[in-house]
């Protein structure tokens, strides 16, 4: 069996094509012949999709909080 030597920091890079044409083609290589590290980027590439899915919004109530705190402080300099 052969061993490669890639981080998940290279297999991430690879993902998000930042990496060079040598680099790739070495990844490659590496792909077709270790199982473990097909299992690696398969994992990245699910967490990927994952976190693409997100969507981050904060809670009305917060937003409801800055615009009261932006009208008190906008009342206070017009007076």
């Amino acid at each position: 069996m052969h061993m490669t030597n890639f981080t998940p920091e290279d297999l991430l890079q690879y993902l998000y094509k930042e990496t060079t044409a040598k680099q790739n083609s070495a990844i490659e290589k590496a792909l077709e012949k270790d199982w473990t590290l097909r299992e690696k980027m398969d994992v990245l590439k699910i967490t990927m999709q994952r976190l693409d899915k997100i969507t981050v919004a904060p809670r009305t109530e917060v937003v409801l909080n800055v615009l009261h705190h932006a009208r008190e402080k906008a009342t206070e300099v017009l007076q």
